[in-house]
């Protein structure tokens, strides 16, 4: 936990001494600061100013460091605070908060950040001629507010600092170098930091969250950064290098300015690396330019060593490299550095082989492997377009349309052009020659195998790892193989056939093998897949009658047959007499083994039958036989039309003679008369020979039936047995018409009761 600076003062003196933390020096004159932050001599220095504080014992807020034996990248140089430069001496275990209310902030400042209400402004200013165009500084950013588990309501408070640059004498705005690279946006807390409880922002530019055992006393820093401009050669410059708080006086902050970084370079252009994303693409060139007024002579140099002959101002850059200039001011030499690096080369030109059935140079190319051909040894480039000429891919237009992914070639050795770019914008057209390969694969056998897995239908799972095995071992080391079930399919690669293989058709069926040297293709050959198998080995259902016998027979043209019986018969047929299942195994020329069983039942004629009629009932008049016998039966009311349900439905009165047989054709028909009655629903006695009698037909045939009459009042009025019927009279004298009521009791116990119209 960081304490508040006060009385540990003297604490803070012993600990200033420890080797791992940054010593300060604050009696410096600005001049003496400025002298050792300049590097070289390019720079002439005039005009230097210092403005801050010192506190009660003449402690300032400026100083020179040493950062020698310790962690922080720079050895020397100077620091500018918003409180006592001494306070910031390592370890990290005082929370900084120096510097009065009285002590003012910054107007330029605020005006360059576009904040207000600053405080403890530290102000280091001077003039400066610069020999060369551009000058460069380095430095670090630290502060106490670099707090990690900051409260969220302080997350937007933050100290400023700036590199304010303009010309000398004159009224123009301020530039303000202390930024991001390659951005305008200026270097602060809230712009730079890592990851805790406020957001974290550009994290690539924080260095971390301090310990107690840090070099200095605040509790994070930036990565070192470098504070660059281009300038103009033998004009006056003023530089105001400026800190301050803002909002507040608390949680100081100071910059680190390493010592002699401040150097007038000749600067050639941000390096062009690979790392940054803006390298050279190929072929291309890249002019950098340390020409400067005044300059009395250049060398350049390309990875330390002298280039001959190029001593002007300019220099054009072919070739990947680390270029350097040196420029002559007189006794004065300003450098200039950068590195360019080139990204991979594009194919000059690529040639595909694709497999052809007759050979007469033309097939079907994927563009799929048309691109793998032309960014095989150049991972990262994509295909961006293919063409018929030189001039479209020049021009960008007409495009091959590559909506079906394939295309036929219509020359042999044709061309295409394909445009390509990498992942750093760089574009380049490769030259592909469509050809086919001189290679074959040789004649593949067919693989043969018998139908074993159970099942007789011809189909088979085929493990193709072992076949698949053989065929590399007849091909160049290593070269990939794959299975397609149809030439075409093996030509454009699609959807390859696993190697647990199961044929679709009975009997086999052949695969095509496409071996492939990467994109190219090698050769296809066809595989035929065979299954022997027998087609006619189901198991079968057969009925053996009662006290016959049954010749069983087994498929035609077998090599042996082997019944299962006690005693094993090597027979093709086996006669039977009992019921029972029996199976007969089999060998065909080949070699294949089956089995066969015969499911024998017992079968014969019917012995009888019982009957349930449903009668009486008009049109719903039902009959259900129950045929007595160990066979299956069909049924039948007239011995023409059989139905296999025992029930008949809808069947009209009548006397009917029923046939039952045996559908496996097992003994004589059984026969039967059945009757199905039903009554008059009214008669008219008037002795015209129509309906003059109320009668049950053929009632005779149920012996035993008897049927009552009934007035409506329910007294009795005859007994009707056989083909006996009624007249309507009673004791000779006619009844009157009405309704007449029946019952008669069937042989089942069931009382059929209805009503009849006697009509004069």
């Amino acid at each position: 936990m960081k304490l508040l600076r006060g009385v540990f003062a003297a604490l803070l003196f012993t600990l200033t001494t420890h080797a791992q933390y940054i010593s300060t020096d604050d009696s410096l004159t600005p001049q003496q600061l400025v002298e050792a932050l300049v590097g070289g001599n390019c720079t002439q220095i005039s005009n230097v100013s210092m403005s801050g504080w010192a506190n009660a014992s003449g402690a300032r807020s400026y100083a020179h460091f040493s950062g020698a034996g310790t962690t922080l990248p720079f050895q020397d140089g100077i620091m500018l605070t918003t409180g006592v430069a001494q306070s910031g001496i390592g370890p990290n275990t005082l929370l900084l908060g120096e510097g009065p209310g009285s002590w003012e902030g910054d107007s330029d400042l605020e005006n360059a950040l576009g904040m207000t209400n600053t405080y403890n402004a530290t102000v280091l200013e001077f003039d400066f001629v610069p020999l060369s165009n551009t000058i460069n500084f380095n430095y670090i950013f630290a502060s106490e507010e670099y707090v990690q588990n900051l409260q969220l309501n302080a997350c937007d408070y933050t100290d400023g600092f700036g590199f304010l640059l303009k010309e000398a004498g004159t009224t123009t705005p301020y530039q303000n170098l202390a930024v991001l690279p390659d951005t305008n946006i200026p270097v602060m807390i809230t712009t730079v930091r890592g990851e805790g409880t406020c957001p974290s922002a550009n994290e690539e530019y924080f260095d971390a969250y301090n310990g107690e055992g840090h070099p200095t006393n605040y509790n994070g820093q930036t990565v070192v950064l470098t504070a660059h401009s281009e300038v103009t050669p033998g004009v006056t410059y003023h530089i105001k290098l400026v800190i301050a708080d803002q909002g507040d006086t608390l949680f100081d902050s100071a910059i680190f300015l390493q010592g002699g970084s401040f150097t007038t370079v000749a600067y050639l252009g941000q390096d062009r690396l690979l790392a940054n994303g803006n390298p050279l693409c190929p072929g291309e060139t890249l002019t950098v330019n340390a020409a400067s007024n005044g300059a009395t002579g250049y060398q350049w140099y390309k990875d330390n060593v002298a280039l001959s002959g190029e001593t002007n101002g300019s220099y054009v850059i072919t070739s990947a490299g680390v270029y350097t200039v040196d420029v002559q001011f007189g006794s004065c030499t300003a450098e200039g550095k950068i590195t360019a690096e080139y990204t991979p080369d594009f194919p000059t030109t690529a040639t595909i082989l694709q497999c052809d059935d007759d050979g007469d140079g033309l097939t079907v190319y994927t563009f799929q492997n048309i691109a793998e051909t032309v960014t095989a040894d150049n991972t990262g480039i994509a295909v961006t377009g293919y063409y018929l000429t030189q001039t479209a891919a020049d021009n960008g237009a007409p495009k091959i349309n590559t909506a079906s992914g394939l295309f036929t070639n219509t020359q042999v050795n044709q061309q295409l052009y394909v445009s390509v770019v990498n992942p750093y914008g760089c574009s380049g057209i490769v030259p592909v020659t469509l050809s086919t390969p001189t290679t074959v694969i040789s004649m593949l056998s067919p693989i043969i195998t018998c139908d074993t897995d159970g099942e007789d239908d011809g189909l088979f799972d085929f493990n193709l790892t072992q076949i698949q095995a053989d065929i590399q071992a007849g091909l160049p080391a290593g070269m990939p193989v794959a299975f397609y079930t149809s030439y075409h399919d093996a030509l454009v690669e699609n959807e390859p056939a696993s190697l647990q293989f199961t044929n679709s058709i009975p009997g086999g069926q052949s695969l095509y093998v496409r071996a492939s040297n990467g994109a190219d293709c090698f050769g296809i050959a066809e595989i035929p897949l065979v299954v022997h198998y027998f087609g006619n080995l189901q198991d079968e259902d057969v009925y053996l009658c009662d006290g016959n016998s049954l010749l069983l027979q087994a498929p035609d043209g077998m090599a042996a047959y082997q019944w299962q019986t006690a005693e094993i018969q090597t027979a093709q047929t086996l006669t039977i007499t009992q019921p029972g299942e029996y199976t007969v195994k089999v060998v065909n020329a080949l070699g294949c083994e089956g089995s066969k069983t015969f499911h024998a039942q017992p079968s014969g004629a019917a012995q009888g039958a019982e009957y349930e009629i449903n009668d009486f009932a008009g049109a719903k008049n039902t009959l259900l036989v129950k045929p007595k016998g160990a066979g299956q039966y069909e049924f039948s009311l007239d011995g023409v039309r059989y139905q296999s349900n025992p029930l008949f439905e809808n069947v009209a009165a009548g006397e009917y003679m029923l046939h039952i047989r045996d559908s496996n054709g097992c003994g004589p028909e059984f026969r039967d008369k059945v009757t199905i009655l039903d009554y008059m629903r009214y008669f008219t006695p008037n002795g015209d020979g129509i309906n003059d009698i109320w009668q049950v037909e053929n009632l005779k045939s149920r012996r035993g039936l008897v049927v009552r009459v009934y007035d409506r009042f329910g007294k009795p009025l005859i007994s009707i047995r056989g083909e006996a019927g009624w007249d309507g009279t009673l004791k000779g004298r006619p009844l009157p018409s009405n309704d007449y009521w029946f019952a008669v009791t069937l042989e089942n116990g069931r009382v059929v009761k209805g009503h009849f119209s006697l009509i004069r």
